[in-house]
């Protein structure tokens, strides 16, 4: 886990040539095969459904609201 907090605005993606490219916050640019993102979007989508189900859990067994992040 990092220390800063989470981005909330979505990577871009684009197909260029054969490929697909990411652009994302901090500066994040990635080039991948079609393979490798096919692949990528699974795991980030698995990862997100799972990320979510874990703030819920928090919020039912606190009895507290979700964090609103954008306004930290």
């Amino acid at each position: 886990m990092t220390s800063k907090s989470p981005h909330d605005t979505p990577t871009e993606a684009t197909a260029e040539q054969g490929e697909v490219m990411l652009d994302g916050p901090d500066g994040l640019a990635v080039s991948l095969t079609p393979d490798a993102a096919r692949r990528s979007a699974e795991r980030i989508a698995r990862a997100a459904r799972e990320a979510g189900n874990q703030s819920r859990t928090v919020e039912a067994s606190t009895g507290s609201a979700p964090i609103d992040r954008h306004r930290l």
